[in-house]
């Protein structure tokens, strides 16, 4: 049987582990951020204009413009992407506009960074506008502590009490 010096060692052992993995945890998420585009349409503008807004992304995400009539075509010369720093001088708002968009067409506003890719999605036809938005994590820092920190909790657990035995 284990002496109570052992299950105390192996107990404190087990919280310095735990704390460890949570900091790994808070690190590994502090250094990003990422959120939903919201697609819409601006009627402030002349002409047929799209407005693609995220409120906050970092580190700085890539912004390209897709449509679903004109596959594989190129939209950075009739759009203008511009990243703004927010009050707390970390994260940026992402806002880009697509110019001379055409009714009855599917256009997607995708930002993506290392972390994380999202999608707005706009159809605008005569009667209506509908929207779609997703979120897709890709490999990342945080995904990885996150699977470290349970890999190392579960092969550690189960060996507690074979340790505190010794």
């Amino acid at each position: 049987m284990a002496s109570l010096g052992q299950i105390l060692f192996w107990s404190i052992i087990s919280i310095i582990i735990i704390l460890a993995g949570a900091i790994a945890l808070i690190i590994g998420f502090g250094i990003s951020a990422f959120s939903m585009p919201e697609v819409n349409v601006d009627y402030n503008a002349s002409s047929e204009t799209l407005r693609c807004e995220a409120p906050r992304w970092f580190p700085q995400p890539t912004v390209v413009w897709a449509s679903q009539v004109d596959q594989g075509a190129n939209f950075s010369e009739v759009s203008n992407t511009s990243f703004e720093l927010n009050s707390e001088n970390v994260t940026m708002k992402v806002v880009s506009v697509l110019y001379n968009a055409t009714i009855n067409n599917t256009y997607s506003c995708m930002i993506e960074n290392d972390i994380a890719k999202a999608t707005g999605d706009i159809k605008v036809t005569e009667s209506e506008i509908k929207r779609r938005s997703h979120l897709q994590l890709l490999n990342s820092k945080a995904s990885l502590c996150v699977s470290s920190f349970s890999a190392i909790s579960w092969a550690l657990l189960p060996l507690a009490p074979y340790l505190m035995l010794k």
